[in-house]
């Protein structure tokens, strides 16, 4: 059995739910019926950090927003599937089109849609506020709830398994 440092230490591809992670899983409408969601900054520098080490991003979500099309190009996440319902065949074709084995992706997600696609990877990772039936699975648990900073705790807990001073990343 591997420790989730060991699993975290062989990541090639970290790919990310949406709601309930890169957001509170909240759902804000404007007057005019526009939706809008909030996104944490410490969450797009742990992206951010994964990226500069050669760790590539993608983006997995059961919902379509153009909000997350233009946070992800924001981020320089070139990987993006929206409205994928069926969560495990999204990843299966994210693994593909990155070239990268089951074993060495994560995922991270927190709530049940997200449960066949965190079954399939090499690191299973969600947020403090996950559901119970989701932590249960998970190889680590954030200290942080979903968008406040959790993402930015999992790149954290990857990028140190790799053996990387992550504060020798910030640039003063």
């Amino acid at each position: 059995m591997l420790s989730p440092e060991q699993r975290a230490s062989r990541i090639r591809l970290v790919v990310l739910d949406v709601d309930g992670v890169l957001t509170d899983g909240r759902l804000y409408y404007g007057p005019e019926g526009e939706s809008m969601k909030v996104f944490d900054v410490r969450d797009g520098h742990g992206i951010k950090m994964l990226l500069g080490r050669g760790i590539e991003v993608a983006i997995l979500s059961s919902r379509s927003s153009p909000i997350v099309t233009r946070r992800a190009h924001e981020l320089g996440i070139r990987r993006v599937a929206q409205g994928q319902g069926d969560k495990a065949a999204g990843l299966r074709q994210l693994l593909v089109d990155a070239g990268v084995a089951a074993d060495e992706a994560a995922f991270v997600g927190d709530d049940l849609p997200d449960l066949p696609a965190l079954q399939r990877v090499g690191f299973a990772a969600t947020v403090q506020d996950a559901r119970e039936e989701i932590k249960a699975i998970a190889h680590w648990v954030a200290p942080e709830p979903g968008g406040r900073a959790a993402v930015r705790a999992i790149a954290e807990f990857i990028l140190r398994a790799q053996g990387v001073d992550c504060t020798a990343m910030v640039k003063g």
